[in-house]
Parts: C-alpha cells; sequence; structure tokens
C-alpha cells in the first residue's frame, strides 16, 4: 500500500476522531484528554463565593489543545475553577496532525482561543507562533517565579515569560521494558545498537514481538530520530551550533544517516511487529501490560500506566534505557513541551489569568502529580515529586546528557509531523534516509527564511 493511501485513510480515521471527540466528553485513562469538554459547576455545589461566582457566570474561556496534552485531571480541576469563580472552560481537544496547522490559522487570522497549547522551545516560541505579538506577557504574575529554570527559559523570549508549562519535561522519552521478561530471558540492558538487536531477536525466538510502535498517531514513531540523535552532538562537539548558524546540513551526516537506516532496518527485521502502521499510543500500556510486546518509547511515567490497566503490573517491572541506535549512550533530555499560552487578543484576559493562577497552585500541582501517572515531578518548585528507585536508577545510569535536536536545532520542531510522514515513507521503502534528511533541510530553509532568519539570508 502506498504511502499517500495511507495517509489519506489515516485523515478518514482522525475526522472520525474529531467528530467523537465533539461527540463525547470522556478522556484516556491516565491522561490524554481526547474529547471536547465544557466544565460547568457541578449541582449542588459549594456556596461560597456567591457574588464571585454571579459576577462571572456568564464568562467562558476557550482552550485549544493537541490530544494528550490537556489531562484528565486537568478537566477535573476544571471544574474545581468553574465552582470557585463561575468562569466555565471550554476546552477544545484537536487530532494531533491536525492541530500544528489549525493553531497556526487562528493565530494568524486574529481568531484564536483564549488559551492556546503549543509546544515551548526558545526558537519556535518566536519564530512559529510569534508570542510577543500572539500571547501575553505572564512574567509579573505570581507563580512564574516557581516555574523551573530551564523551562522558563525555553518559554521565553528577550526575557519576558509567555507562556506556562502543563506536562511533566522531566522525563526523557525511551525505551521502557517488561523487566520480568527480560529476567525470565536472561536478556540485559543493551549499551549498542548490536546489542539492541540481540536483545529483539531473543524476543522474537521466545515467541513475542520486541517493540510496540504506532505510526497511526503521525508523532511517536519519530521520537527514534530527534531523541538519540544526541550522540551526533556528542561525536561532533558543536554540531548543533553549526545547525543553527547555516553551517551544516542534516543531509550528509553519517550519525543521522545511520539512525534512520537502523530504524528501517527494525521494521524490516519484523521487530516493530505486522500492525506497526496501524497500532495506536492510546493502547501502548495496554499491549505491554498483555505481555505480548516487550518494549516500547516512552516517558517515566509509564510504568504507572501500565499499572492503571493492569494492578497486577508491578509499576516498578517497567525499566528504562535510551535507545541504543548509532550506540547511543547520552541521556536525551528536552525541558521543553506542552505549555499553555494566553493569547493576546483575548477578551477574558483576567480570566485567563485566573484560570493560570489556578493551574499553578500546590494544590493543583499535586492532585496533576497524583492523579496524572506519567508525571514525576512538573517543572514548578512547588510541585511534589514521586520518582520511584527505578526511575533514579535510569538517570543515574547516564552521567552524560544532551538536548534533544528537536530542542537544541532551530526548525526541527515544528516539521515534527512532516518528519512523521517521511519516515512512514522510508519504512515502506518509499523514500531514502538521503532523502528524508534532504527534506528536512529544505524545510528548515523555508522556515529559517519566512522567518527572515539572518543565517539564511545568502
Amino acid at each position: 500500500m502506498g504511502i499517500k493511501k495511507l495517509i489519506a485513510i489515516g485523515l478518514v480515521i482522525m475526522m472520525c476522531l474529531s467528530v467523537a471527540a465533539c461527540a463525547q466528553n470522556e478522556a484516556a485513562n491516565d491522561g490524554g484528554s481526547n474529547a471536547a469538554a465544557t466544565t460547568a459547576a457541578p449541582e449542588g455545589g459549594q456556596e461560597a463565593d456567591t457574588q464571585a461566582n454571579a459576577d462571572n457566570q456568564d464568562i467562558t474561556i476557550s482552550f485549544m489543545a493537541s490530544i494528550d496534552w490537556v489531562q484528565e485531571a486537568e478537566l477535573e480541576l476544571g471544574k474545581k475553577f468553574t465552582e470557585e469563580t463561575g468562569i466555565k472552560v471550554d476546552y477544545q481537544i484537536v487530532p494531533s496532525d491536525q492541530y500544528p496547522s489549525l493553531l497556526m490559522t487562528k493565530l494568524n487570522t486574529g481568531e484564536c482561543t483564549d488559551i492556546f497549547g503549543g509546544q515551548s522551545g526558545k526558537f519556535d516560541i518566536q519564530t512559529m507562533y510569534n508570542v510577543e505579538k500572539n500571547a501575553l506577557d505572564l512574567s509579573g504574575e505570581e507563580w512564574a517565579k516557581n516555574v523551573d529554570e530551564l523551562a522558563a527559559a525555553e518559554l521565553s523570549v528577550n526575557g519576558a515569560l509567555y507562556g506556562q508549562p502543563m506536562q511533566d519535561v522531566s522525563n526523557v522519552w525511551a525505551v521502557a521494558y517488561n523487566k520480568q521478561i527480560f529476567s525470565d530471558l536472561g536478556l540485559e540492558i543493551p549499551t549498542s545498537y548490536a546489542g539492541f538487536k540481540e536483545v529483539c531477536d531473543a524476543i522474537l525466538a521466545a515467541g513475542k514481538t520486541p517493540i510496540y510502535e504506532c505510526v497511526a498517531d503521525g508523532w511517536h514513531h519519530v521520537e527514534w530520530f530527534p531523541e538519540p540523535a544526541v550522540t551526533a552532538e556528542a561525536a561532533s562537539p558543536g554540531l548543533v551550533d553549526q545547525l543553527n548558524n547555516n553551517e551544516a546540513t542534516f543531509s550528509g551526516n553519517a550519525t543521522f544517516e545511520l539512525i534512520l537506516s537502523q530504524i528501517k532496518e527494525m521494521v524490516d527485521l519484523g521487530y516493530w511487529g505486522e500492525n506497526y502502521m496501524s497500532n495506536t499510543y492510546a493502547d501502548s500500556a495496554k499491549n505491554i501490560a498483555s505481555g505480548e510486546y516487550v518494549m516500547t518509547i516512552a516517558n517515566q511515567g509509564f510504568g504507572a500506566e501500565v499499572n492503571a490497566v493492569d494492578p497486577s503490573f508491578s509499576v516498578d517491572n517497567i525499566g528504562y534505557f535510551v535507545m541504543p541506535l548509532a550506540d547511543n549512550q547520552t541521556l536525551n533530555v528536552n525541558p521543553s513541551g506542552p505549555s499553555r499560552f494566553a493569547y493576546s487578543g483575548s477578551e477574558n484576559t483576567d480570566a485567563v489569568k485566573q484560570y493560570l493562577a489556578f493551574m499553578a497552585t500546590d494544590e493543583s500541582l499535586q492532585y496533576l502529580t497524583e492523579n496524572v501517572g506519567k508525571f514525576n515531578k512538573l517543572p514548578f518548585s512547588n510541585a511534589p515529586s514521586k520518582y520511584t528507585e527505578t526511575i533514579s536508577e535510569f538517570y543515574d545510569r547516564y552521567p552524560t546528557s544532551g538536548t534533544v535536536f528537536q530542542t537544541a536545532v532551530k526548525y526541527v520542531n515544528p516539521q515534527w509531523m512532516e518528519m512523521g510522514t517521511n519516515i512512514s515513507a522510508l519504512l515502506l521503502g518509499e523514500m531514502t534516509p538521503s532523502e528524508v534528511l534532504e527534506t528536512i533541510d529544505k524545510t528548515r530553509a523555508d522556515q529559517a527564511t519566512a522567518a527572515s532568519d539572518p543565517a539564511w539570508a545568502n
């Protein structure tokens, strides 16, 4: 089946999901909210602050975000926010492959929601979202001083803070694996790609599928490229600066070509199984819990997600190691993540600021941490931590760390979904690694030109 036909099928599926999202008010277990929802004060709520609620009863703020950015726990907090203030919240959840273009359309036409979700990143928020024009400066808000320094840097332009983190950015996208199956098969954590292949071959020989991968969502399989690409900077110090100054390209880089070739090889060797093109991320925990799949790419809250699906599956039965493509052993960190931005054209600025302040209180941060399995430590000084021994061991295993390329390198993150399409074509034999890299360079150049980046002036 050609990639164009696959994309067409995917779009039909996503359109159906979008319709379903508008018709239901439900969320994925542990967190990914897949439905649009308008919160309202529950019947029989507290009668305190009656006058404030009366004053705000006609105010509804709108909040648009991509799937899995607004967690079910935030929807519950939204109800509490409505109880306390009278301000209703209209959550507009959009399929991930449609969200970037929809957001840009709304920003460009001046018709954006009161709050919009966006990926942080000091380059992207300036060139993509133009936050100095389209978002409010939140530096003076009381909660702003509590934002983690690294996370705040990725949400700031010229010293002004324009966004509020909404997810745990301390987590690393890594290979999550079933410890018990590794033990039963006598497997150890691999430290090279060759060792990783030996692990996968042993799992295949045991009648199980080594890796649960889900291309249908359009984004998850992309993690295999820019995350372990941190090893390219380790191999060639200064590469990130060269890429940002238009003094180097992705095309022709031996490490990038090797990583893409190994991604293709994993599929060809059957490591991703037969259904990787139709699998979805929402089913990751269920499939790992079943024991039919042994590994997947996830962050450090995945153990809790699997436990939520199957309480007999211990949280600590999920371990983690970095993606060892191109023999990477550098911890891939990313201080960026989904964030809330207050639209500068909103007519409900005060209500928006109240919502942001509410979500950053000690109580709200504790509730989110306790009720979202993949949240271990939100990037606020007043947020609690729930790191387990397994997670601490994972971080301690890798003394060298590097910032992932979608954050460290300009004009990479904005083309995430496009990279997903091209890597899908690579997997199907319709593109080569060189062609994928050439496309990344071309898209970067187009975006840099649109942003009037002086490094691309000539």
